[in-house]
């Protein structure tokens, strides 16, 4: 049988191996992943790169609909698609999913908008308990739960908060939970304004490591007592981390989530770049020597899986007022599977390692897999060409996202991608991206 498209003598990287093999591909689907030559109408040759699945990535922001003079889904999957990332769950703050009526709009408004594929995630709202349940047969991918007031969107307090879990849990969804607690930031920030404080180092003392720490402790205990499936979003430090994994060790199913930021960036940088370090949890590593031991946290599994956390603003956005005003978050998408690939180059993790934890235990989490987040025969031939010797200095102009710079501007990754591909088709090449539009919805797995 004549297929659509071979990839031959590429090195095919999974979580457990890499082999060198050839991956066929029909339909937009891998058929076969084989030593032996078969007939393709179109062949690419891939001697000397790895291959990879797409990246998964689980927590992104385009702020689409909503407003988008900060990023939106064009020029953020754009992005994506140029650094390996082929599939995105999104949920945008300034125009939150709360309802089905909210879901089918936005799936609507974004026909012929993305450039990979993408799931949507739901906010749940402390009035709308009664649509959990509707919104997850719809199909979204998950609900994002903040303990505290954030981006506009309302903070549980616990006992909501314990009841989202359960009505969750009893219907088999899925949650990621921003963690940090309602009380110790908003007295912090009552505390802070009145002394007439506005130098970055507001944001530490604001956004604190005990603020993060006591959330986590109740949400690990919330989720104990549920059952509920949940991701703590966002981990930022060791401490936090040892608290999801001793509620793990009771029962609790709850998944950590790592960012780039809490291992490349330090606490201190918010001091001299404010603003352009402004992202909630903040960073906390303050030497290289904690910046290695969040590494030995991915090693040890306690640390299950990367996202960007992907919330761009502009730098004009970013330094228009103080550092009250300035919105939180950083742009991610143009850097993050460079910079783990840079990490398996320095040797903190292998690229098996990068395969899982930013492709198929992400797609495993949100009910993706097996579909997406492996290179296997009935998945979608999302697949990536890596140059592993190649280099990138980031720098402003290179990125893609609407933010047009990046906190990694100056830094050297060793790692690239050479190609992207989407369901078979050619969606990226050297970082030039065909913008042809080509992603689809995936409604999550309560659909199934």
């Amino acid at each position: 049988m004549t297929v659509d498209l071979a990839i031959t003598g590429g090195t095919v990287v999974s979580p457990q191996e890499r082999r060198r093999a050839h991956v066929y591909v029909d339909g937009g689907k891998i058929v076969a992943v084989s030593d032996e030559a078969r007939p393709a109408r179109r062949t690419t040759d891939a001697t000397g790169l790895l291959l990879l699945p797409g990246m998964v990535d689980s927590h992104v922001h385009l702020m689409d609909p909503g407003d988008t003079d900060r990023e939106d889904f064009p020029t953020g999957t754009r992005a994506a698609a140029a650094r390996g990332v082929t599939t995105i769950v999104e949920h945008t703050h300034a125009h939150p999913i709360r309802t089905v009526d909210d879901l089918s709009a936005k799936i609507a408004h974004l026909s012929g908008r993305s450039n990979v594929d993408f799931g949507l995630a739901a906010h749940a709202w402390p009035d709308h308990m009664a649509d959990l349940a509707p919104l997850w047969e719809a199909g979204i991918t998950y609900f994002k739960i903040f303990t505290c007031t954030t981006h506009g969107v309302p903070g549980l307090d616990e006992e909501t908060m314990r009841g989202a879990m359960a009505r969750i849990a009893a219907f088999g969804g899925t949650c990621l939970i921003h963690c940090e607690d309602e009380t110790i930031t908003a007295e912090a920030e009552q505390r802070l304004r009145a002394e007439g404080r506005t130098d970055g180092g507001v944001i530490i003392e604001w956004r604190s490591r005990r603020a993060e720490e006591a959330a986590v402790e109740v949400v690990a205990a919330l989720a104990a007592k549920t059952g509920v499936r949940a991701t703590v979003a966002h981990v930022s430090n060791p401490t936090v981390a040892g608290i999801i994994q001793d509620a793990r060790e009771q029962g609790a199913d709850l998944a950590a989530e790592a960012c780039p930021q809490y291992f490349a960036l330090r606490e201190g940088e918010v001091i001299e770049w404010e603003a352009l370090r402004k992202f909630t949890p903040p960073a906390r590593a303050r030497s290289d020597a904690d910046g290695a031991a969040m590494w030995e946290l991915v090693r040890s599994g306690v640390l299950t899986h990367f996202s960007t956390d992907h919330a761009p603003s502009t730098r004009a956005q970013k330094l228009a007022g103080d550092i009250w005003d300035a919105p939180f978050g950083l742009p991610g998408l143009d850097t993050t599977l460079p910079f783990l690939l840079d990490a398996a180059h320095r040797n903190e993790i292998t690229h098996e390692d990068v395969v899982r934890l930013y492709s198929e235990a992400p797609a495993r989490r949100y009910g993706l897999y097996p579909r997406k987040g492996h290179l296997g025969p009935g998945a979608d031939a999302d697949i990536i060409l890596v140059d592993e010797s190649a280099s990138w200095t980031v720098a402003d102009d290179d990125i893609i996202s609407k933010a047009g710079w990046s906190p990694y501007t100056g830094r050297q990754f060793v790692g690239g991608v050479a190609a992207t591909m989407l369901r078979g088709e050619l969606v990226a090449s050297e970082g030039v991206v065909a913008d042809e539009r080509s992603g689809r919805f995936l409604p999550g797995p309560g659909t199934l």
